[in-house]
């Protein structure tokens, strides 16, 4: 049986090739006018093609240095035309204008879809790699951390784009690719699972390093910490607090928690809660709102507000709040000194008295009539 199977398989593959063989001595003697047409055309379109990648990267000058715009993208990835691309695009042109044979027109148009697909999937990952490394180009996210980062986008972007165009090629050739599918759908779920953890504070590494909520040397504060960025690292995030110590959080447990980005505020707000004595003319409390400002702005910080706040046991008390034109803390403290001094000052000036906590002891006669603790006025001693 294998003998009989051989010789009737091998006449007929010789036979296919005998016809294609004479077809094609048919087409080359009677459409030699369109064969070299499409010669032409042909030519001229691998050349028009690899004159197009040429000046693609031109379009990479058109950005500021050091900047990956859009145009600098869109350079990079059309540079990345091939020529194998160049030249199925050739012979496909060429094809179509010169009608060859069946088989050899078959064998061109393949030619032509993996080489079609294939660039397609090499232009797709340039430009989403030039969208995620534009994204996270930044001052202060430089460094291993965002190389480590990129160069597993690119490996994942890398997978799944040529996955993709694989499954492609295949089903455009004819060939059942559900068993496929299905095996990667399968193995990509398992891998999931398996290193779930892993892969959580990967993902939650990148959306800190493409979101930006905070960079490193920002000072951010969650739950109870608040300190300085040390390093952003693909598992975890190193915070440094003002005590000493270094916190080490994961990056996924990081996001999941409320952040204060300090650094990133404009101002700094500070409170003054103010106690003047009881014996303050009204007139003179109306005017502290006014005399504040004139302090506050004097010192050369944002007044806010101020008014009074509460009747205190031993006090009126007065509010002020006013901000000081910088994140840092530096700056801020030494406005509050300057601030402080200059409203003891001011009170010093005006007359007015700060309170403090006071108790006065009333004596009774047996009557229920108070018995000064000092002679009446005018009268004998």
């Amino acid at each position: 049986m294998p003998q009989a199977k051989t010789s009737l398989t091998l006449p007929s593959l010789s036979m296919d090739f005998g016809a294609l063989y004479s077809e094609s001595l048919y087409w080359l003697r009677h459409h030699w006018i369109e064969i070299a047409i499409a010669a032409v055309v042909g030519v001229v379109t691998y050349i028009v093609i690899r004159a197009a990648r040429r000046a693609s990267v031109a379009l990479c000058n058109r950005d500021q240095p050091g900047k990956l715009g859009w145009w600098r993208i869109a350079g990079r990835t059309l540079s990345r035309t091939g020529r194998f691309f160049a030249l199925a695009v050739a012979l496909e042109l060429a094809r179509r204008i010169a009608v060859p044979p069946s088989g050899l027109s078959d064998a061109v148009h393949a030619l032509f879809i993996i080489a079609g697909v294939f660039q397609g999937a090499l232009w797709a990952r340039e430009l989403i790699l030039g969208i995620v490394e534009a994204n996270a180009s930044d001052d202060g996210y430089a460094g291993e951390t965002l190389g480590s980062a990129i160069n597993i986008v690119r490996v994942l972007v890398s997978f799944a784009v040529f996955a993709i165009a694989l499954v492609v090629v295949l089903d455009n050739l004819g060939l059942n690719v559900t068993g496929l599918v299905a095996g990667l759908g399968i193995g990509g779920i398992a891998i999931g699972l398996a290193a779930q953890g892993i892969f959580g504070d990967l993902f939650a590494a990148l959306a800190i390093i493409f979101d930006k909520p905070f960079r490193r040397g920002d000072v951010i504060s969650f739950d109870q910490t608040t300190g300085t960025v040390e390093q952003i690292g693909l598992k975890s995030t190193r915070v440094r607090p003002a005590s000493g110590e270094l916190h080490i959080i994961a990056n996924k447990q990081l996001l999941d928690k409320s952040i204060q980005n300090i650094t990133q505020r404009d101002h700094r707000r500070n409170r003054f809660v103010l106690g003047v004595t009881y014996q303050t003319p009204p007139e003179l409390i109306d005017r502290l709102p006014d005399i504040l400002r004139e302090e506050v702005e004097r010192c050369g910080q944002r007044f806010a507000q101020a008014g009074f706040a509460n009747f205190n046991a031993s006090s009126l008390d007065v509010e002020l709040e006013y901000d000081t034109p910088s994140a840092d803390f530096a700056p801020w403290y030494a406005a509050r000194h300057q601030v402080g001094i200059a409203i003891l000052k001011r009170f010093a000036a005006e007359g007015i008295e700060f309170a403090y906590p006071t108790q006065t002891t009333f004596t009774a006669a047996p009557d229920g009539t108070m018995v000064m603790p000092y002679a009446a006025p005018g009268a004998a001693s």
